[in-house]
């Protein structure tokens, strides 16, 4: 069966239809799903959930995996998979403020890195009755419609990216001495070109930057709700409801993302996970 591209909505997203991942792909359909990647930013494979093994070589068409830093969240026989369990285990553990939990604020993963995962590789194996959607904005979209003496003045700009920044109303995980060492701040443009397609896209982490260098904090923090503000409109995004087996790539380079954290207390949420190598973004 020949691989078809179906797009999602307009922002970005397209279903890859006809691709069976227990199965090796040609390289014609890699080919073609990597083309699709492009275009799409987010692509859906509509699967069951795949051995993590499976999982890694599907992975390993569109990229070479890297290692999750929270060491506590790699699987045992495949370290390069993660294992997300975000699961509200008891009352207490949901607050009555969602955007107190992390995963509601609007990120790309790991920017907090020198040289961040260019994609994301993300499989549901257990989703709850309601709510846990993901959502998805284009970044890249967010920045062409900008005004081009905005582009301008964006465009010259860096910004400081850690692990935490006080402008996050949500706490990350903690981190052992180890991993605190393995991640000091690191500095990346506001704008950042695509190394595969030469398009700029906005490069901000509602989660992670903290501030633009050589700014006072107050002029900073101005600036990035005025980008934070361009990137969540409505027009760029997309909200993917979760399937059992749901396999998700998606381009960390040119897109956001953030979870609806208002699923019901004890039902399960579980996910795997493999980011792909990138390089430093400029």
């Amino acid at each position: 069966m020949a691989i078809e591209i179906r797009p999602l909505c307009d922002a970005l997203g397209a279903e890859v239809i006809g691709a069976d991942l227990t199965n090796p792909l040609s390289g014609e359909d890699v080919k073609a799903v990597e083309e699709a990647f492009f275009d799409h930013h987010l692509l859906c494979f509509r699967s069951d959930p795949l051995e993590p093994s499976d999982f890694a070589r599907v992975a390993r068409y569109f990229g070479e995996p890297q290692l999750q830093l929270i060491r506590t969240q790699r699987h045992g026989e495949a370290p390069e998979v993660s294992v997300l369990d975000s699961t509200y285990k008891s009352a207490d553990d949901k607050p009555d403020d969602l955007t107190r939990v992390r995963l509601s604020g609007w990120h790309t993963d790991d920017s907090y890195f020198e040289t961040p995962a260019k994609a994301t590789m993300l499989q549901s194996i257990v989703i709850p009755d309601a709510g846990g959607q993901t959502k998805f904005c284009n970044t890249r979209k967010a920045y062409e419609d900008l005004p081009d003496e905005k582009k301008a003045q964006i465009g010259r700009l860096k910004a400081v990216h850690g692990y935490d920044t006080e402008r996050a109303s949500g706490r990350p995980k903690k981190r052992t001495q180890q991993e605190i060492d393995e991640t000091p701040e690191v500095i990346h443009p506001l704008v950042r070109t695509h190394e595969d397609t030469g398009c700029k896209s906005l490069y901000f982490n509602a989660n992670r930057t903290d501030r633009i260098i050589d700014w006072a904090r107050d002029e900073s923090d101005a600036v990035l709700d005025e980008v934070y503000s361009q990137i969540i409109k409505p027009a760029n995004q997309y909200h993917h409801e979760w399937r059992v087996g749901d396999l998700l790539l998606w381009d960390n380079r040119c897109l956001v993302h953030a979870v609806n954290v208002d699923y019901p207390v004890g039902q399960k949420r579980l996910h795997q996970r493999i980011l792909l190598k990138g390089s430093r973004p400029v």
